[in-house]
């Protein structure tokens, strides 16, 4: 019968799987390292032959630049004993051949080495030459006049080529001209310098003398050259070959054709390569051979190794590396596998879209450290506030997302989201700062018929827009009808847009009463919009528009305008105007504000503006120095609807409010709720200790008129004292003062 196949063993499974693993990578490691090294050691051979290649034209090039660099020194030489005045004299202007022999000609040869030196009366007949320190016969210079003709004719003026010439940068101050010509003389390659002595200080018609040198290019200068350049063995070679291993050079002329073959021994860097690098190719084939019993041994190890980097990458390239969340990525991974567990039977589930309010105040007064320390803080509060299994990610800046298994219920969906909001806008500790933000919260069901991730952010962002239009620090579930108000405010943004370039808009002025009720001392100027479709706009509709459009600015420059134009019909009398928090922010507002009274001729003591509470959250330190320098010109300044927010006693002590306004939520409850009137009697003896005087909002009712006027408040307005009326009503009621008193009832009691 047949042997029996003895199973593998896990052991001899994993050396299979080695083995395969062997010969699928390091048999082509290996290939790619041998391939590796003869191209290294092609590059090699071919980067030495390069080298040389470049030592080379570099060695001509240094060559060819210290002869042109001996021209212009020689020329140097030349025109600096030429270029006295004392020189200019005995040349030019009175010829003394012997003063030319012993302070030019025997200067030039004994000092600067000049092999011939000449001097040209101004017919260019020679009248002195020196050869070799000896006076010479002149005649010969018949013979040499073609070699010198360039120059000649160039100092003359009879020709303006200069292509063969080369010109020294001689001094500014220099009264010669002068040029230099590298060519043969007497059949010799030779620098040959000329200068007409005076030639630039003389008259246009006159003809000056002109002095010249011949210096040889011979093996002293060669010598020189090659000790400086260490150019070995240059000379000047004879015609046929040279030596081996030599380059040769051909001399050119100014005008290009060669006059003298100079050869050397160049330097070959390129050897020098190939034996540094051989040595390493060497170490190198034998460090493979070590290598590859490395690869083969820990090939295991780094396989594990692998893997855990690729586990730590992921986790980086998922998570916020600031506060350690789960980052977009992450989150939208998730929330898909989400959507497609509740498409398959599970319960329904919900996203909650959470974004910091006044975040970029903080940023932007504290600094990005405290922002980076606020947005961890934000982080440890909402993992504490969640359910073990709800996933929180930030997605970015101040914006957070939860995603919870929570249900449908609306109840416990609102619940839950008042917790976040809660545990966020609670204060914060941080350098030693108080830091106080709010939240707003957008929240969207996953149900069966949902959309994707897309339409699920979507609907929470919609959600989260509409929580911060209805005043922030609040959550909103998102329903359809939320697409269509959308819409309405996209419409109706354009809308305002167009009504602000139009002048559209209405600014009517509610009056502020004494605590009699008989004299007007003020008003609140008021902004209203009737919208030729749909009518009255509600003020807090239309500017939670502007606020969120980036139109609030525009909008409250225009107020500010109309209100001083109109207010200088009532002088006596103050003009209050309500400022956005956006606007009273930016960093132009004080300008602004002074420009609007300049140009409007406007009092400033008679300005009153209004500001809220959520103006200073996160501002602080800006919002005081731009009050500060509001009040130096004389503006008055109130904090309205005093007694809402949550700091308002700190605010109080802080800044320099001149009136505080009693909200009139307090106002209307005086005579029902008896916390109430304590809260009117409590916030009017806080502003008189402060030395501010309190103003009373929304009164309506003669009770409430007794009882404020009994309380101490210095001002009121409302509906029982009369509602915001245009311009031109104002300005009938200041005309006859009867018509501002209240009923008889309470005159009676004024009385």
């Amino acid at each position: 019968m047949p042997a029996k196949v003895r199973p593998r063993s896990t052991e001899e499974r994993q050396y299979t799987s080695w083995d395969r693993a062997r010969l699928s990578i390091v048999v082509p490691i290996g290939v790619i390292v041998a391939v590796a090294i003869v191209c290294i050691v092609v590059t090699v051979l071919s980067s030495a032959e390069r080298a040389d290649e470049f030592s080379v034209d570099h060695e001509r090039q240094l060559l060819s630049r210290a002869i042109t660099s001996y021209g212009e020194r020689i020329l140097r030489e030349v025109d600096s004993a030429t270029s006295t005045d004392v020189a200019v004299r005995n040349i030019r202007d009175n010829f003394n051949g012997r003063w030319v022999h012993r302070n030019v000609a025997e200067w030039l040869e004994s000092f600067f080495d000049q092999d011939l030196v000449f001097a040209l009366d101004d017919k260019d007949q020679v009248i002195y030459s020196l050869a070799h320190r000896t006076s010479t016969d002149t005649g010969w210079f018949t013979a040499a006049r073609p070699d010198l003709a360039p120059l000649i004719d160039y100092l003359r003026g009879r020709t303006t080529d200069t292509q063969s010439l080369e010109k020294a940068a001689a001094p500014d101050d220099s009264p010669n001209r002068q040029a230099v010509l590298i060519d043969k003389f007497g059949g010799q390659p030779a620098i040959i310098t000329a200068v007409a002595v005076g030639a630039k200080v003389a008259a246009p018609d006159v003809r000056v003398p002109i002095v010249a040198s011949v210096r040889y290019i011979d093996r002293a200068m060669l010598s020189d050259i090659s000790a400086r350049l260490r150019l070995e063995h240059l000379h000047v070679a004879a015609d046929g070959p040279v030596a081996a291993g030599d380059y040769v050079y051909d001399l050119p002329s100014s005008t290009g054709h060669t006059i003298a073959r100079l050869a050397w021994t160049p330097r070959r860097p390129g050897a020098e390569i190939v034996n540094s690098v051989v040595p390493f190719i060497a170490v190198a084939l034998a460090g493979f051979a070590v290598l590859a019993a490395f690869v083969l041994r820990y090939m295991r190890r780094t396989a594990a190794a692998i893997s855990a980097g690729e586990s730590r990458l992921r986790h980086l390239a998922m998570h916020d590396p600031l506060c350690g969340l789960p980052n977009r990525i992450f989150f939208s991974e998730r929330l898909e596998h989400v959507i497609e567990e509740v498409r398959e039977g599970r319960p329904p589930a919900a996203v909650f879209y959470v974004d910091l309010d006044h975040f970029k105040d903080v940023n932007d007064t504290l600094g990005h450290h405290v922002g980076d320390e606020l947005i961890r803080n934000v982080t440890l509060r909402l993992s504490h506030t969640l359910r073990g299994d709800d996933l929180v990610a930030r997605l970015g800046g101040d914006e957070f997302a939860v995603i919870s298994s929570i249900g449908d219920d609306q109840e416990k969906m609102m619940a839950m989201a008042q917790r976040i909001i809660s545990a966020i806008c609670a204060p914060y500790a941080i350098n030693k700062q108080s830091i106080v933000i709010g939240a707003s919260v957008g929240i969207a069901v996953i149900e069966k018929k949902s959309g994707g991730a897309a339409d699920i952010m979507r609907y929470a962002d919609i959600a989260l827009y509409r929580a911060k239009n209805e005043g922030r620090n609040r959550a909103c579930i998102y329903d359809a009808a939320m697409d269509a108000d959308l819409s309405n405010r996209k419409l109706l943004e354009t809308d305002l847009r167009y009504a602000l370039e139009n002048s559209a808009l209405q600014l009517l002025y509610q009056p502020l009463v004494n605590n009699s009720g008989a004299t007007v001392v003020g008003v609140e100027a008021l902004c209203r919009w009737r919208h030729p479709e749909r009518g009255d706009i509600s003020p807090t509709e239309f500017i939670a528009v502007a606020e969120h459009s980036g139109l609030i600015n525009d909008l409250g420059q225009w107020v500010l305008r109309r209100a001083c134009i109109d207010g200088k019909a009532w002088p006596g009398i103050t003009v209050a105007v309500n400022v956005s928090p956006l606007q009273f922010r930016r960093t132009d507002f004080y300008d602004m504000v002074i420009r609007t009274l300049n140009e409007t001729g406007f009092d400033p003591a008679r300005l009153e503006l209004e500001l809220t509470e959520s103006t200073f959250i996160g501002n602080a330190e800006n919002a005081e120095a731009a009050m500060i320098r509001l009040k130096a010109m004389g503006i008055r300044l109130a904090l309205d609807d005093f007694g809402t927010g949550y700091s308002s006693l700190q605010y109080l002590r802080r800044f320099p409010f001149d009136k505080l306004k009693i909200d009139q939520s307090f106002v209307r409850s005086i005579e029902k709720a008896a916390d109430a009137a304590a809260i009117v009697h409590a916030v009017v003896s806080l502003g008189r200790g402060l030395g501010m005087k309190v103003t009373a909002e929304g009164v309506e009712t003669a009770d409430q008129h007794l009882f404020l006027r009994a309380a101490g408040v210095h001002s009121m307005q409302g509906f029982r004292f009369g509602k915001a009326v245009s311009a031109a009503e104002i300005s009938t009621r200041l005309q006859t003062p009867a018509s501002a008193r209240p009923t008889d009832e309470i005159a009676a009691f004024a009385g």
